[in-house]
């Protein structure tokens, strides 16, 4: 397999991509603007500059599928802003079956990883521990109505970001379809 420009900047733009949201959102619970909207940008460039058309093309509906189902996910309340900006910035440069792809495997990662944090509290620091640090639930008495929840409360419950997930499924299924990029010589 022959390495191309081409290659060397999907590779480097997409694991730097990655590698910064998925820090940023261990660290600050927040993958922001200033990260994803030049890499949306980056990828409609990247796009136009080696496939043309057919990879705008491609790229546009990655987005479509990426974006569109974390937004409609958002809307109802099952997920964060930040998540459905990662993948509409990632899903321009994977095109739309690397990103169908991706989604099915963060998904899987995301559940995997809650299930085992979970468990882990439970395990090490109790059942009313884990409830109150997870579950929104926990803190109302019986008989009261629930308040409506802050942004921050809500962030700080939540076991995991999506960001780890996401990056560790974009690695592993760019790099399981290496062989099979347009752009491989040989």
């Amino acid at each position: 397999m022959a390495v191309t420009p081409q290659m060397i900047v999907f590779l480097i733009c997409i694991g730097l991509y990655t590698l910064t949201a998925a820090i940023w959102d261990i660290r600050v619970k927040r993958i922001p603007n200033k990260l994803t909207l030049p890499v949306f940008g980056l990828g409609i460039v990247y796009q136009l500059a080696f496939n043309g058309l057919p990879g705008l093309k491609d790229g546009g509906w990655g987005f479509f599928v990426g974006f569109g189902l974390l937004f409609l996910l958002w809307m109802i309340g099952s997920g964060g802003g930040g998540d459905v900006k990662l993948m509409g910035a990632l899903s321009v440069w994977l095109g739309y079956w690397l990103t169908l792809y991706v989604m099915i495997t963060s998904a899987v990662l995301a559940a995997v990883g809650t299930f085992f944090v979970i468990c882990y509290s439970f395990m090490t620091k109790g059942n009313s521990k884990t409830k109150e640090q997870y579950f929104a639930t926990a803190n109302i008495e019986p008989g009261q109505p629930r308040q409506a929840e802050t942004r921050d409360k809500k962030i700080s419950r939540r076991p995991m970001g999506y960001a780890v997930p996401v990056a560790l499924a974009t690695w592993a299924i760019v790099l399981w379809n290496l062989p099979r990029f347009p752009w491989v010589q040989g």
